[in-house]
């Protein structure tokens, strides 16, 4: 629901920018009530750049994005198989040092005299 309510909320957001930057860049005569056609073409023209530059603008975004994601893979396995050559490391220490006293007792046995 959150989601969704954050689109509502991003788009009223642009339609709101829209109407705002449109309506102070074409509306010069507050005086009447119907726009001119002068005004009209402006309002279509202006929304129709936006949104031809939003458009572009969100292409431009999908693809850096995707760059950026197939980037921050990458790191993330580069970072595990870090994680897992070290953690196989401390393994093999850990065998090598409990099989260090087991040789230790081993040889000691072996070598003392039996009385």
């Amino acid at each position: 629901m959150d989601y969704e309510l954050r689109n509502i909320k991003d788009f009223l957001q642009l339609y709101n920018r829209i109407t705002d930057l449109c309506f102070n860049s074409c509306v010069d005569n507050l005086f009447g009530r119907d726009l001119t056609r002068e005004e009209i073409s402006c309002a279509d023209n202006c929304v129709l750049k936006f949104t031809n530059v939003n458009q572009r603008l969100l292409k431009v975004y999908v693809g850096v994005q995707a760059d950026i994601n197939q980037k921050r893979m990458s790191e993330f396995e580069a970072q595990q198989a870090k994680l897992l050559a070290e953690q196989q490391q401390q393994q093999q220490q850990q065998t090598a040092v409990q099989l260090t006293p087991e040789t230790a007792t081993t040889s000691n046995t072996s070598e003392s005299p039996v009385v």
